[in-house]
């Protein structure tokens, strides 16, 4: 259900007008659901093995062969799909957030994410051997790291990081992406998979901002990192073995919810208004 204010900003809008980005971001949010399909399954697979979990980059490497080469291939398609994706979506505000604070609050946020899985997409190029890697990140962290002002921008950073695992967690308990998302028999039962995938996608960026904090208070940048070093972190506590697994199960959970978005996300400035939300689904099925 849109409150007043979207309803104000789409009264004048053609959803035709902007039919063009759909399928960018059908292939934007297919290429974040494979990034999450092969790290979980790769992860968990070398659990499996008696290994360890693998980080996005470790994952990619480990594929093998044509077929290895044509998915990450594809993964790096779908996250430089999915940052323009996101920078479209800001800059026309399809999301029909608004110019009020929070509105470009949210919209700067998505810009964000866009240029973050932007870098995923490099680290794809990379696991494919087209560039190099390098240890530019690490190094420009540490030089970072060595003013004041700097150990406390990246604490900023990882604090945001950590608020946006939170939100992650509250989009999980209020559903509340349950408006964007198409009313039909897959989303309404599979909903508690995408829940629990949301869920999951929180507490792992959580982990991530709060290495991130720790590495600027430490000063050390190599503590800082992303699912890789989220699963060297956990598997270091009690139980950690098995939380590994089950964030890995859950992290499958975001890959499906990550194509459902693909192939059934509405977005309020370019979908059709008459198609009904899964929110507006599961109220008719209540009544």
């Amino acid at each position: 259900m849109r409150n007043t204010a979207q309803q104000q900003l789409l009264e004048d809008i053609d959803p035709g007008d902007f039919v063009w980005a759909i399928p960018i971001m059908r292939v934007g949010y297919a290429g974040r659901g494979l990034v999450y399909l092969v790290v979980a399954g790769v992860s968990l697979w070398s659990i499996l093995q008696g290994g360890q979990a693998e980080g996005t980059k470790s994952a990619m490497q480990s594929l093998n062969g044509i077929i290895g080469v044509v998915v990450v291939g594809l993964i790096a398609a779908g996250m430089f799909a999915y940052a323009i994706w996101r920078a479209v979506d800001s800059f026309w505000d399809l999301e029909a957030y608004g110019t009020s604070a929070k509105g470009l609050l949210a919209r700067a946020g998505m810009f964000v994410t866009g240029a973050i899985h932007a870098g995923i997409g490099v680290l794809a190029v990379t696991a494919l051997g087209i560039v190099s890697s390098g240890s530019g990140g690490k190094k420009a962290l540490e030089s970072v790291l060595q003013s004041q002002a700097g150990v406390w921008a990246v604490c900023a950073v990882g604090g945001l990081t950590v608020a946006t695992g939170f939100y992650y967690f509250y989009k999980a308990i209020t559903q509340a992406y349950r408006e964007k998302l198409q009313g039909n028999h897959f989303t309404l039962h599979w909903n508690p998979v995408l829940r629990m995938g949301l869920a999951a996608q929180g507490a792992a960026i959580i982990i991530i901002g709060g290495l991130i904090a720790y590495a600027a208070l430490s000063a050390n940048a190599s503590d800082a990192g992303g699912l890789g070093s989220a699963f060297d972190w956990l598997s270091g506590q009690a139980y950690g073995r098995v939380m590994v697994v089950l964030l890995c199960v859950g992290l499958l959970g975001f890959s499906l919810f990550c194509f459902v978005n693909a192939a059934y996300r509405l977005v309020p400035k370019a979908s059709e208004r008459s198609v009904q939300s899964l929110s507006d689904k599961v109220k008719e099925i209540a009544t």
